[in-house]
């Protein structure tokens, strides 16, 4: 069974992004060492455009070979013009208002979101699947997310878009590492107790 990890940015007090979405406070804190962490250690949650900017398009996935969008996430690459962000991974987004995808890469999932998250769980695979976002398809995935890998950045926002838009449910995962940097980020990385 492959996993499925929300790897999420966010801020100290929780929130991935302010009331409309945005997270763009955050980008300040892509310091040298934090992307070579990236590149080093998750290559593939870098969009397509960042690895070609990068000159990193070549680099092997290490964790992840599929990704699972919002449509609030998709949206904002939609915005910019892209298509198919993460090109180097499949890519699905689960969305109620699209009806046809804008690029043949990106397939729509409108439907049993869950149970099409299931199923590429169930899937033989050596890599799990990414779950990037947003806050009510976290939500709505809560019993299915596996592995938590949290970036902290150093801002409190004070309202906004919280990691999991869902209804009360306590979950437990047990912490499995922490990783800081000298620009005030942490990276935390949790496992699901079943």
């Amino acid at each position: 069974m492959r996993k499925l990890t929300y790897f999420v940015a966010c801020s100290i007090d929780g929130f991935i992004g302010d009331p409309g979405g945005d997270a763009s406070s955050m980008y300040r804190f892509a310091t040298e060492e934090f992307l070579d962490f990236l590149k080093t250690e998750h290559p593939e949650t870098i969009s397509a455009q960042g690895r070609t900017a990068l000159g990193i398009e070549g680099l092997e996935n290490r964790w992840f070979d599929t990704v699972i969008l919002g449509r609030g996430s998709y949206q904002l690459a939609l915005d910019a013009g892209i298509t198919s962000p993460y090109g180097h991974l499949r890519e699905y987004v689960a969305s109620r208002t699209i009806e046809e995808s804008p690029d043949p890469h990106v397939t729509i999932l409108s439907g049993d979101v869950v149970g099409a998250v299931r199923a590429l769980k169930a899937e033989d695979g050596e890599r799990g699947v990414w779950l990037c976002g947003g806050s009510q398809l976290a939500g709505e995935l809560l019993d299915e997310v596996d592995e938590l890998v949290i970036k902290t950045y150093p801002q409190v926002y004070g309202s906004g878009m919280p990691m999991f838009g869902s209804g009360f449910a306590v979950t437990d995962f047990t912490l499995d590492s922490v990783r800081a940097f000298d620009n005030g980020v942490l990276v935390r990385k949790y496992s699901r107790e079943r």
